[in-house]
């Protein structure tokens, strides 16, 4: 009886464990070469429209690129794209 209870147990456990989730990466930091590139791909009629030059600002004294991955990832993650 108690064999029957603790398999019952276990298995009812392992219903909610999580699932194993594999990680992926993903390199946002591109260029603005890249980033006319993309818009004009995208929104040919538009283009390439930055009216702040934030494609060009470099934050807390990271590389172009790097601040450029910044926002990308910030507009990911808050939903804007």
């Amino acid at each position: 009886m108690k064999l029957a209870l603790l398999s019952v147990l276990a298995a009812t456990a392992a219903a909610f464990a999580p699932a194993p989730v594999a990680k992926s990466s993903t390199q946002l930091h591109e260029s603005k070469a890249d980033l006319e590139a993309l818009a004009k791909k995208l929104n040919p009629v538009v283009g390439f429209y930055d009216p702040l030059n934030l494609a060009e600002a470099e934050f807390w004294g990271m590389s172009n690129e790097a601040t450029i991955g910044f926002l990308r990832h910030s507009e990911i993650k808050h939903g804007r794209i």
